[in-house]
């Protein structure tokens, strides 16, 4: 699995010579000093540098940082697919706060950003089998500290657990996610006042 490559010292192909060609969403590569702080300050496991679960973890960060900001797929090292796809749901459209199917790659990382300034950090909790079925728990959590989609924020910790399953080719490139966490609890945690 891929190793850091400057700045970053939890995602890779963020920066360096494989870069400088890279499609950035706003321009230029994301910076995650903000959200690595809180997850340093937070996080309940600390994985031994070349571990499984620290590759697995770097894995999980690069994977959601391609997703979320290389505008092309050529650019993607470790990605292929769509962020809207983790909050898919079979809730009436009348029923949701968030409608993934409304939303645009764009629209939808504006939507997090603002109501998570400082970021919503992931950490890998358990990995249970390696490449090629690489699946592992994850805890994903963010304080609301700004509105989304109308609701006003309420500063407490949003946070949910769940399992993934990355299938990944020979060179670590995840072809296909299955995640499974309950995204009602996830959404409803916004509400709270």
């Amino acid at each position: 699995m891929a190793s850091a490559e400057g700045g970053d010292k939890y995602r890779s192909f963020l920066h360096g010579d494989g870069e400088k060609n890279t499609v950035w969403r706003h321009g230029a590569p994301p910076n995650y000093d903000l959200v690595n702080k809180l997850f340093e300050e937070e996080r309940t496991k600390e994985w031994p540098e070349g571990s499984l679960e620290e590759k697995v973890q770097r894995l999980l960060k690069s994977w959601e940082m391609e997703m979320v900001h290389k505008v092309r797929p050529e650019d993607q090292k470790s990605a292929i697919g769509g962020y809207n796809a983790f909050l898919a749901t079979k809730l009436p459209p009348e029923h949701r706060i968030y409608d993934p199917d409304k939303e645009t790659v764009d629209s939808g990382m504006s939507t997090f950003l603002t109501a998570f300034p400082r970021g919503f950090a992931i950490e890998v909790l358990d990995v249970y089998s390696g490449p090629p079925r690489v699946a592992f728990k994850f805890r994903h959590w963010g304080y609301m500290e700004g509105p989304f989609k109308g609701h006003p924020p309420h500063g407490h910790r949003v946070e949910f657990f769940g399992v993934c399953i990355f299938h990944v080719d020979d060179d670590t490139r995840v072809e296909k996610a299955e995640y499974f966490y309950e995204r009602g609890n996830f959404l409803a945690s916004f509400l709270i006042s």
